[in-house]
């Protein structure tokens, strides 16, 4: 499947577009509702346009635990209803996405004999029920003996037996990022690096809104029949831009996650277990084990949030508390945090406040998204243009996305089976081709084309060789990323997955990228020295990172 290049040329085209169009909708965020905004509205075939102040994902959609799932813990407190829809569209993620969204095996611990298996059971039963008949594979029972066989990792002293049941897992970014280009090949405008100044007004009526192009300085007026607010944690600010009082509140909670190798925990399945605060994850990601996480109040500033040295202990005894051979903090490869944009109707802890979603409408003209998780995104992304569509003179028709296959999904199940040939034919390794098809699905051929036309591209990333120096190259040309942090924090995951957060590739990668984005070696040197200063906050409390070399290879 063929689509739209999110490329620098198709970025100076939509900020022509945004300057001399009106729109029926524009959308302020780019995070997994905003995208999912743009993608439902266009598909009902209205006008879009979308733009985000940084990058897709550079926020809480990016630090996610990376699951699609139901929420196992939120049937204790009897929100049966949250997880039945999240479950629903965890089953409909799987078939429109299946590139990107994967089964994944958890294994739940029992610690006490008898009444917690059948608490637990009852729990995990009802959650199969609500998952739909044949979605996933439904839960078993394990002995000690057989959680030992499943996870050798595990305590013995700790677990009498274990429940086996299966939720998904996704790279939460680079699923954004996704979204985003199936809502621009259908014809939505999308810029990122592009930031909400203000909002247009008519009498009462928000008419638009003040963009600040980031990238060349100019100021852009973009006028839209309504605007959609899908600012996540910076609700909030986004709302007291009208000068009315917020519709909707949002508190924000931190979750930390660390990374550690795949081997220094030896298990075949991952691993879910309640905690004081919060619940336990371990989840495998590749070469690696992700590790969170944690629940508490956020009060500052939601624009960089990082894992502090109490995170990471805390995060750390909870997980020896369950594994044979304990963590250290020198196992830790890679940290990260992330703002989870709670509803803050209920007063107090925020582990116990809902992740519902609400919809309003503070001012004639704009509309408000806020709360929900990643997994229910395109449930409110519908019911927001829902809420845009009931004040259009003209009928709309329904939402159309749960039928709507997210870019790279069409056909992708015929290349997979085809992956040996397409190995034969790039001459990449089969492994290679199984972790671009992960990634691209369908879209795979236009990486493969980069390295057709130029074969040091199929080369692996030197200090980072998961990945390949076309999928940096690819990142620029097709998928909108403007600078360095957003290739190497977003559309491939190196900041997270390497013990020196990237630095190594830094240089090479920013080499890479200057020729596309009309780089000077002094604007790749920068590029290279913003990215380790990021690496420095991000990593502040968790493991250290040598510098990088500041010269563009």
């Amino acid at each position: 499947m063929r689509s739209v290049a999110l490329g620098p040329q198709y970025r100076e085209d939509t900020l022509r577009d945004l300057a001399g169009t009106e729109f029926d909708v524009l959308v302020v965020g780019g995070g997994i509702t905003g995208t999912g905004v743009a993608l439902d509205a266009v598909s009902r075939g209205l006008s879009v346009a979308l733009v985000e102040a940084r990058d897709f994902a550079s926020g809480t959609s990016g630090r996610s635990s990376k699951l699609i799932h139901g929420g196992l813990r939120y049937l204790e407190r009897r929100e049966f209803g949250l997880v039945r829809e999240a479950l629903r569209e965890r089953g409909l993620l799987l078939r429109l996405a299946p590139h990107l969204v994967r089964p994944v095996r958890f294994l739940y611990p029992l610690r006490h004999r008898m009444w917690e298996r059948a608490y637990v059971s009852a729990g995990v039963t009802l959650y199969d029920t609500m998952g739909g008949a044949g979605a996933l594979p439904r839960h078993r029972h394990l002995t000690r003996r057989g959680a030992l066989r499943e996870a050798p990792a595990l305590r013995s002293d700790v677990v009498v037996g274990a429940i086996q049941y299966h939720d998904a897992q996704v790279d939460d970014a680079r699923y954004t990022m996704m979204v985003a280009r199936t809502a621009a090949h259908y014809g939505a405008r999308i810029a990122t690096h592009a930031r909400v100044t203000g909002f247009l007004r008519e009498s009462e009526r928000v008419t638009g809104a003040r963009v600040l192009d980031l990238e060349g300085g100019r100021e852009i007026a973009v006028r839209a029949r309504r605007v959609v607010c899908a600012t996540g944690v910076w609700t909030d600010d986004a709302q007291a831009m009208t000068g009315r009082r917020a519709r909707i509140g949002v508190q924000a909670s931190k979750g930390a996650h660390l990374i550690v190798p795949r081997d220094r925990i030896p298990m075949d399945t991952g691993l879910v277990t309640r905690t004081e605060r919060s619940v336990l994850f371990v989840i495998p990601w590749g070469r690696h084990w992700l590790v969170g996480t944690t629940d508490t109040p956020w009060d500052d500033a939601p624009d960089a949030p990082v894992a502090d040295h109490t995170d990471i202990g805390y995060i750390l005894d909870q997980a020896n508390a369950v594994l044979r051979t304990p963590l250290t903090r020198e196992d830790i490869e890679g940290v990260y945090a992330g703002l989870r944009p709670l509803l803050s109707a209920e007063e107090g802890d925020t582990a116990r406040m809902s992740r519902e979603h609400a919809v309003a409408e503070p001012v004639p003209g704009m509309v408000v998204v806020a709360g929900g998780k990643f997994t229910t995104y395109r449930v409110m992304a519908r019911d927001a243009v829902d809420a845009v569509v009931e004040g259009l003179e003209e009928p709309v028709p329904a939402s159309v996305t749960e039928r709507l296959p997210v870019l790279g999904a069409v056909g992708f199940e015929v290349l997979w089976n085809d992956r040996r040939r397409i190995a034969a034919g790039s001459g990449l390794h089969v492994a290679r081709v199984e972790h671009l098809l992960r990634r691209y699905g369908s879209c795979v051929h236009d990486v493969l084309d980069l390295i057709a036309g130029d074969p040091a591209l199929g080369a692996p990333l030197p200090g980072a060789e998961d990945y390949l120096c076309a999928e940096a190259v690819h990142a620029v040309t097709h998928e909108g990323a403007l600078h360095l942090d957003d290739v190497l924090a977003r559309r491939l995951r190196v900041l997270i997955e390497e013990r020196d957060g990237g630095l190594e590739a830094a240089a090479h990668v920013a080499g890479l990228l200057a020729p596309h984005l009309g780089w000077s070696a002094e604007d790749a040197a920068g590029e290279v020295e913003r990215y380790a200063s990021l690496v420095r906050s991000e990593r502040r409390d968790g493991p250290a990172a040598a510098e990088p070399p500041v010269t563009a290879a």
